[in-house]
């Protein structure tokens, strides 16, 4: 058992308390969260972590969507316009996944660098698995499935199931294998059925990409626009596999993450909110289509970076940075707190995993932040720790520091 202490504790518990003069207990998991006078008391001959003046403890940085397969890109993809985005990606894939291979390790350092302790890693070749497995940050890994020719539903499937086992065999606490369907227009209703039978068997969770794009919106709605010229290069006369109601149907008593929905109506993300959990990408999405989701009214909302296939930086703290100037017609301490909910005790929701909370019995990843100034309004907390941290001063996953 150890004990830590910080001026200000965080919690994202249900009252959203900020505790001054506290201490937590912990092991793996937390077990006491005391005064700290009283514990120091009752606990005299166990080692003790104390940050002074300045310093704030908060559950650990969970980023429920990223694409670590494609972490070299810098300058080679096209940014602006989905279609043309998606082209390059196509034309580059291989270049930059091989690329990427061998830079993932020293990524997942930097993730615990900057405060993440668990991500939702989007598998789409496997190619990230064993560094994913060896480093210490948690890893909720979505193995990825698309394919739109009903011809080549059982090969896909079978290269897929090859990738799942493989990461079941390895499960443990810190490596828990998980689904993803890519999107509604990259694969088949068949496909995506068996899969999701699979989840439901396996208790597994679900991430899907939905409504990233107005080509998508437009395919899907009509079967026109800029994916029926795409989707001829691999297709002939290609149509659209379902429609939007028709695909998120398909989740049904399942545990879903969706991701981007940018383009989709108020009624689809209050009938998505209401059963499932929405991920937004900011960045991404203002790099790809300079659209923006309407977070304001979402309950079960996280946020998350995806790759740098479109971003330009994996540190979640950016990507809350950059959250609150796109979300400008938000008031600044509602959106601070609603933003870093949405990287901890939401995230952790999504992901089935008893995080995101400094609560007794949650697990005991947490990071310290040192702000290195006094507080004018401590009621302002959630502001300034969006705007002036970078990284974290000491990282602890399932109570080792990382």
């Amino acid at each position: 058992m150890k004990i830590i202490s910080c001026e200000y504790l965080v919690t994202f518990d249900e009252e959203l308390r900020v505790l001054n003069g506290y201490a937590i207990l912990y092991d793996k998991k937390i077990l006491r969260i005391e005064k700290k006078e009283k514990l120091l008391k009752e606990f005299s001959d166990i080692e003790v972590k104390e940050y002074g003046k300045n310093t704030i403890l908060l559950p650990g940085l969970i980023n429920t969507h990223i694409h670590l397969e494609y972490i070299s890109n810098k300058n080679k993809l096209n940014y602006g316009e989905f279609i043309g985005w998606l082209s390059s990606v196509i034309k580059h894939r291989d270049e930059l996944v091989k690329s990427s291979i061998e830079k993932i390790d020293e990524v997942l350092k930097s993730l615990l660098r900057f405060g993440t302790t668990t991500i939702g890693e989007i598998s789409s070749f496997g190619e990230d698995i064993d560094a994913c497995k060896k480093s210490p940050i948690n890893v909720v890994l979505f193995n990825e499935i698309l394919g739109s020719n009903p011809s080549a539903v059982d090969i896909l499937y079978q290269d897929f199931l090859q990738r799942y086992y493989k990461c079941l065999s390895i499960k443990d606490e810190r490596f828990i294998p998980a689904i993803s369907i890519h999107s509604p227009y990259s694969t088949h209703p068949i496909l995506a059925k068996k899969v999701i039978s699979l989840a439901k068997e396996q208790n597994s969770i679900i991430s899907t990409h939905l409504l990233e794009s107005k080509a998508e919106r437009e395919w899907l709605d009509s079967g026109c626009g800029g994916f029926k010229e795409f989707l001829q290069n691999f297709t002939p006369n290609p149509k659209p596999l379902c429609s939007v109601d028709e695909y998120i149907e398909l989740f049904n008593n399942t545990h879903t993450l969706f991701t981007h929905l940018t383009y989709a109506t108020k009624n689809e993300i209050q009938k998505i909110d209401k059963n499932f959990f929405i991920t937004s990408c900011p960045v991404s999405n203002r790099l790809l289509e300079n659209k923006k989701l309407d977070i304001k009214d979402i309950k079960n909302l996280t946020i998350a970076t995806d790759g740098l296939s479109s971003n330009i930086s994996l540190n979640l703290w950016d990507e809350l940075r950059s959250a609150i100037f796109i979300h400008e017609s938000l008031d600044l301490d509602f959106l601070a707190k609603k933003l870093l909910l949405a990287v901890t005790k939401n995230a952790a929701n999504a992901l089935k995993l008893k995080k995101g909370v400094l609560k007794e019995g949650y697990d005991a990843d947490m990071i310290v932040v040192d702000l290195s100034q006094d507080f004018e309004d401590i009621n302002h907390i959630y502001r300034w720790l969006i705007l002036h941290t970078k990284e974290a001063k000491k990282t602890i996953i399932l109570g080792e520091e990382v």
